[in-house]
């Protein structure tokens, strides 16, 4: 049962999921950044004209209307105005892609109600970059690992999952020979199940192990810390008009140069494993995602 009471609400949401419910109706699932996922009934969604005025697209940022039922019926949408229409697809089929993907993982991490503010800011700001001009690759990767961030998965990578041992720091220099060339750093064991990496004396005790690069692991520790605010950047945004602009103050963009070119598939393909393991599923859009960055 639903703890909502029957109320009517505004608010700002993506459109995450559009299912055919009659002839003229849709069951839409929606990311709102107060009242967390929900799924509404929008009768007369599919008529020419109506009280959406062809708002509801995938991916479309929308003021909506809705009634709140407090037993386990659908939602009621009654009012969807435009904000932003994704336009990625117009551009290029790798940033259609991405947005279908960065929908499917929405779809999967949260429940019904769950309320995460940051999470729909961290939303926002991806599917902005997506719609621009921002990497596809780079930002895709820094989304998952903030997903994982925000939603308590985040990886261990910088002591053993198992046992809490500290190991070296991810951006410790290397050790070099006698003759001053760097020595290679050895390959680190993470454990999907584990959720983590793991030192050596519990590596032989730990199963679904994925050995990964110094460099990849540095790589990841970067991109799963909390991105800090640029105060000019906060400066121009609250300075903009309208509350699409005022809530989407996500610096998603300060975390792209950690993702480095070489490390990228190796992590890419990592993350794409973790988050199977976490999910107990696949993906289907993790198939579509870029395999490495294009030249910067």
């Amino acid at each position: 049962m639903k703890n909502i009471a029957t109320q009517h609400h505004s608010t700002t949401a993506i459109v995450l999921r559009l299912v055919e419910f009659s002839e003229t109706s849709l069951v839409v699932t929606l990311l709102t950044r107060d009242l967390g996922r929900i799924s509404a009934l929008a009768k007369g969604a599919r008529r020419l004209k109506g009280p959406f005025e062809g708002s509801l697209d995938l991916l479309s940022v929308c003021r909506i209307t809705l009634i709140a039922k407090s037993s386990d019926t659908l939602d009621l949408l009654t009012e969807s105005k435009l904000r932003r229409r994704f336009r990625g697809g117009e551009r290029s089929l790798t940033r259609t892609y991405a947005g279908y993907y960065v929908a499917e993982t929405l779809r999967w991490w949260l429940d019904d109600a769950e309320r995460h503010e940051e999470l729909f800011d961290l939303t926002l700001a991806t599917l902005g970059l997506i719609d621009g001009e921002g990497p596809v690759a780079e930002t895709l990767l820094a989304y998952d690992c903030q997903c994982l961030r925000l939603l308590g998965h985040a990886p261990a990578t910088r002591g053993c999952t198992a046992c809490g041992v500290k190991l070296d720091s991810p951006d410790a220099p290397a050790e070099t020979f006698k003759n001053g060339r760097p020595r290679r750093k050895p390959k680190v064991a993470f454990s999907l199940d584990g959720g983590g990496i793991v030192c050596e004396t519990c590596r032989p005790r730990q199963s679904s192990l994925v050995l990964i690069s110094a460099a990849t692991l540095e790589c990841l520790d970067g991109l799963l810390q909390a991105p800090e605010h640029d105060a000019d950047e906060d400066t121009r945004i609250a300075s903009m008009e309208g509350p699409i602009e005022r809530e989407s103050v996500f610096p998603l963009r300060s975390l792209l140069p950690r993702v480095s070119e070489t490390s990228y598939p190796e992590l890419r393909g990592l993350i794409s494993r973790y988050m199977q393991t976490l999910l107990g599923r696949s993906l289907r859009m993790q198939a579509f995602l870029p395999g490495a960055i294009r030249g910067r």
